[in-house]
């Protein structure tokens, strides 16, 4: 036997969520409620210049009720592809263009209670090509050598749990030696 979920009730419909109470029978029999966060699926990406730095966005966070440094990132519209929100995103966020995306990964943000799936990409061949960021986005862009962002994630200066796995999996792909 395995998990099976028997019925989902709609508790909160959101602007950028939705949660919902999921009866689930469990591998052992037993029954019980899970709230679920039912999330659109995002993309985080890696813009990498041509002198090797890494493009990040400095904002505020509700969550954290702090600005964090996070890579840029972003929720994908209705039927949007992960592939086209990813050069959506980067135009809107750093206001480059990427010549080259490559998508090389997906995780789940938090899959103990959401089912949001976070799609990784690798932006090269960066053009300056903005497009209006969202308009309650103040952002402001950073960019990182592999020395300082050592330091900086080192430090504690980047708590972004997306930003880090992503470059976890960079660092495997691309700087193996």
């Amino acid at each position: 036997m395995k998990h099976s979920i028997i019925s989902r009730k709609n508790l909160f419909n959101g602007r950028a969520f939705d949660v919902q109470e999921l009866y689930v029978s469990l591998p052992d029999g037993r029954k019980r409620n899970y709230d679920l966060v039912n999330h659109r699926d995002s993309v985080t990406i890696i813009p990498v210049d041509e002198s090797g730095k890494i493009w990040f966005v400095e904002q505020f966070r509700m969550g954290s009720e702090s600005s964090l440094i996070e890579l840029p990132a972003g929720v994908m519209d209705g039927n949007e592809s992960p592939n086209t929100c990813a050069a959506r995103e980067v135009r809107e966020e750093i206001g480059m263009a990427a010549g080259q995306l490559i998508n090389f990964g997906s995780i789940y943000l938090a899959p103990g209670y959401s089912n949001e799936l976070n799609h990784i990409f690798l932006a090269k061949d960066l053009k300056l090509d903005p497009l209006q960021q969202d308009d309650d986005e103040f952002i402001s862009t950073k960019k990182y050598s592999g020395e300082e962002l050592t330091k900086l994630i080192l430090a504690g200066g980047l708590r972004d749990s997306k930003s880090l796995a992503a470059l976890y999996l960079y660092e495997q792909k691309y700087n193996q030696k």
